[in-house]
């Protein structure tokens, strides 16, 4: 009995089990029927088309099968992200530098005042005339003396130069040198005028961009002087033309007008790099303004101060530009004469020699000619090369004291 009473319990247990998987309820009154049932006998319903309700563990199943796949396609997102920004990076093939750059922009005031009351307005007087006036400033003292630098341009034709200062105070100033090539000048003035001398710099530690400024007297003397103008190193060491001779200058964007000449070009300390003394000016140009290196100035002036006389290099001949064409730009030095007795002379240069090379540098005309001949010194022997009959003859020459105005 016993036996038969489990059996039986466990038929009615796989029965239950049976209709918990397949269980079935009307479309309309919810009403739970057989899984046979193909109509509800409560409402009478077709119950054909009931789809058959499934477990809960089906859905909790269906439930993560969609977060897994969520996860799965944002990790593909992000990963697809990671190599394309990878590639693109690496496409552009361009470094970045990661140097920091301070930027302070609060003005020059403090370096101006530095410099400012050692610059003088210097007047070209002809025969009792203002002719016309420049810059320059007090580079160094004495006991006894001031000595300002200036350009030579500057003190053109003059018979008489004042020099006014800061305080408006003016005097009388001598000239203790002045040389056209180099283009410096040097004035002396009793010490008790100097108000300031102006601290020199140096141009090896300057770097192209380094911030300049300018201190003169543009146009009307009485109107613009001691103006100060700002800009950058442009260039160190350009060679320019400067009428008949050839200059190895500092370029700056700072603007130097008519009536700068003279005056000091300094770095962002106040201390003076350079003496301006010519700009470059057109409607297709702005911002080019050139000085002579301080160190080449105060070479020239210190000489000077000292009493000593410049003495260039002599090899005693007259030469002129000749030109390919009338419509060629292209130029080359002619000798026009030879002197009796001269450095050439003895060299073996003729009249109608074409100078073709100095020092194995090419020449194109007169003033680079001379610019080269002028970088040596008395005594030495520089290798001039002529064309003469279509043949190309070098020519040692022994350079003697300029004690002529011809090359």
């Amino acid at each position: 009995m016993e036996k038969e009473e489990k059996k039986q319990e466990e038929k009615i247990e796989i029965k239950k089990e049976e209709t918990k998987q397949a269980e079935k309820r009307c479309i309309k009154c919810n009403n739970l029927i057989s899984e046979k049932d193909q109509f509800c006998y409560i409402c009478g319903s077709d119950q054909t088309k009931i789809p058959v309700v499934k477990e809960k563990k089906e859905s909790s199943f269906s439930i993560l099968r969609l977060f897994i796949a969520l996860v799965l396609l944002l990790a593909f997102f992000a990963g697809g992200l990671y190599i394309w920004r990878y590639f693109d990076s690496s496409s552009n093939h361009i470094n970045y530098s990661n140097k920091k750059v301070t930027i302070d922009d609060t003005g020059i005031a403090d370096a101006v005042e530095k410099v400012y009351d050692s610059v003088v307005v210097v007047e070209n007087h002809v025969n009792g005339k203002l002719y016309g006036t420049g810059s320059g400033f007090v580079y160094k003292t004495d006991n006894s003396y001031g000595y300002i630098l200036t350009n030579s341009h500057v003190l053109q034709n003059a018979t008489e130069v004042q020099v006014k200062f800061t305080n408006n105070e003016t005097t009388k100033a001598e000239v203790l040198g002045n040389d056209d090539f180099s283009d410096i000048a040097v004035l002396k003035v009793p010490k008790k005028n100097v108000i300031q001398v102006a601290q020199l710099g140096d141009n090896s530690k300057m770097r192209v961009g380094d911030t300049t400024f300018a201190i003169g007297t543009p146009l009307d003397s009485k109107t613009y002087s001691w103006s100060v103008t700002r800009g950058i190193l442009s260039g160190k060491d350009r060679m320019v033309s400067s009428g008949s001779s050839y200059m190895k200058v500092l370029q700056t964007d700072t603007p130097i007008n008519s009536g700068n000449s003279g005056g000091p070009l300094c770095n962002a300390n106040g201390e003076v790099i350079g003496i301006t003394n010519m700009k470059l000016a057109s409607d297709l140009i702005e911002g080019m303004g050139f000085a002579i290196p301080i160190e080449t100035a105060t070479n020239y002036a210190d000489n000077f101060v000292k009493g000593t006389k410049v003495e260039r290099p002599y090899i005693g001949v007259s030469i002129y530009d000749g030109s390919q064409s009338f419509f060629s730009s292209e130029t080359y030095v002619v000798v026009d004469g030879v002197e009796p007795e001269s450095p050439a002379e003895k060299a073996g240069m003729k009249k109608g020699d074409i100078i073709t090379k100095i020092d194995n540098d090419k020449v194109e005309n007169a003033s680079y000619f001379k610019y080269k001949l002028y970088a040596h010194k008395v005594g030495e022997t520089v290798n001039i090369t002529v064309k003469r009959d279509n043949k190309e003859i070098t020519l040692k020459v022994k350079l003697e004291s300029s004690t002529h105005k011809k090359a």
